[in-house]
């Protein structure tokens, strides 16, 4: 698992720009509340768990194959598999597709994990530093650390997808703060498609 430490100082200093617009905060009830917060907080296994050979089997194709669609953006083995591995467990985790999550992260950084919108959203879901009070510890400099952003990141798109009865254009649109206009979820479908998996297919 990456952390701050491992990142070069210059990025550090000068997070890079995104252009992804952000969540809007709103009232929560108490109980939804306290289940998003008991959601980012409960800390998964760091390794994925399989019940099965073939479900170990399956993950692994799944992982050889997004690290070849993803070593133009992220070259260096080790960083590829821990950010997949996540983006994996986490996505799993909270119900969502895995692909629809790697093109949300496609749409709202282009795989940066220090990327910041004008807005203030941060890491590769674009969270906004709001959440981490709402429903986090209240630190949101841990936004730019690989498996909070994403747990956050996942949590919060199952919480919109929940919100809009599992329609998944309203809660794209949710997600961006642009709810019920076209741009947004259409890109993030179209960036899916990149990251769809034939799981008869094997990687080479």
């Amino acid at each position: 698992m990456l952390s701050l430490s491992t990142a070069p100082l210059g990025m550090l200093g000068a997070p890079q720009m995104a252009h992804a617009g952000g969540q809007l905060e709103e009232p929560l009830m108490d109980s939804v509340r306290t289940a998003l917060s008991s959601a980012v907080a409960n800390q998964g296994p760091p390794e994925p768990l399989f019940a099965t050979t073939e479900a170990r089997i399956m993950y692994l194709r799944w992982l050889g194959t997004m690290s070849d669609k993803l070593r133009k953006r992220k070259p260096e083995w080790e960083v590829r598999r821990d950010f997949l591995q996540t983006v994996w467990y986490e996505s799993k985790r909270a119900g969502l597709d895995t692909s629809l999550v790697m093109g949300l992260i496609q749409v709202e950084s282009a795989f940066r994990k220090f990327a910041v919108s004008s807005v203030g959203a941060r890491g590769y879901m674009q969270v906004m530093p709001f959440w981490t009070r709402v429903i986090g510890d209240g630190d949101a400099g841990k936004l730019f650390q690989m498996q909070t952003n994403l747990r956050f990141g996942c949590v919060i798109l199952r919480h919109y997808l929940d919100r809009e009865k599992g329609d998944t254009f309203m809660a794209l649109g949710r997600y961006n703060g642009s709810r019920g206009r076209n741009p947004y979820p259409n890109a993030v479908y179209s960036a899916q498609r990149n990251w769809l998996f034939n799981e008869k297919v094997t990687s080479a």
